[in-house]
Parts: structure tokens; sequence; C-alpha cells
């Protein structure tokens, strides 16, 4: 088999890893962040990147889920320190996902983190029920639990958008 070069997969993927960055944080700004860092994390660990055990996108959507987790936790822990007792921000709203009427972007902005992530991976990005399953750190039952659940509180709401 033979091994791609790391400019090749990060030409070849760089769009994906960023969109599930947007779906996955909804902030464009941060998506931005978050994929270039995971960039440079996966330029460091390309050494170690096995093509017989993932596919390039899977191993990247990994790293940078792995990347905004970390993110994740340094905010949670900042905002402690320096708000130990301010309400909680409330949820961004999500950026004009292109291509989706406004009111399927009503109706994803509605799903939690989890669940767009889980549409993010298998919908957006079209990768396989295993695929997805690793990058999330779950079963391929639980993300296939995951993607049934989410793709059904979306056909409520756009059936209930419809009747009204």
């Amino acid at each position: 088999m033979n091994r791609p070069t790391f400019s090749a997969v990060a030409e070849d993927c760089l769009d994906e890893v960023y969109r599930y960055l947007l779906m996955l944080t909804a902030d464009a700004s941060l998506a931005d962040d978050l994929t270039g860092a995971t960039f440079e994390k996966a330029l460091r660990l390309w050494p170690r990147y096995d093509p017989r055990r993932a596919a390039p996108v899977t191993w990247l959507c990994s790293i940078a889920r792995t990347t905004a987790l970390d993110h994740f936790r340094a905010e949670s822990r900042r905002r402690r320190r320096e708000e130990r007792f301010a309400a909680e921000q409330p949820q961004a709203e999500l950026p004009t996902l292109s291509g989706l009427s406004p009111e399927l972007e009503a109706a994803v902005a509605e799903l939690t983190a989890a669940e767009r992530e889980v549409v993010a991976l298998r919908v957006v990005l079209e990768l396989d029920s295993e695929a997805a399953a690793r990058v999330l750190g779950i079963s391929r039952t639980a993300g296939s639990m995951r993607l049934a659940r989410a793709l059904n509180k979306l056909e409520e709401r756009m059936a209930a958008d419809a009747l009204a």
C-alpha cells in the first residue's frame, strides 16, 4: 500500500475537517482555529499514521475531535476561574450552513452538540458508521442510535414547520 504524503492528505481533507469542526463548535472562527491546530498535531503525529487502520479523514477527524474537546475543557476551566458564579453563557447560534433552507438550519440549531456531531460525520462528511463511531469514541451501535435520534428530531421539527 502506497502511503500518501502529508501535504496530499491535508489538501484532500482540509475542507472535511473544517466542516466537521464547524458543525461541532457552531462557531466559524473557532472551527478555523481548531482546524489549524488539528493539522499542526497531525503533522507531528504523521510518522505514526497507519493507513491500514483508518482512512485519512477518519484519522484527522479523530485528532480534530480531541483538539476540540481539549479546547472545550481548557475554556471551561478558564471560565470557572474567571467567573466562578457567573451564569452559563447562551449557546452561540449556528453560522449559516450553505445549501440548507432556513427551516432546516433552525432545526439543526436545536440539536445537541452530540447530535450535530454525528450528523456532521454521517450526513455532511458521509463517513460510514464504523468510521464515525471511531471518531466519536463510541460503538457503532451507539453511533447509529445517536444518528437515528438526531434525524428523528430533525424530521419532527421539519414536519411541525410544514404544518405551521
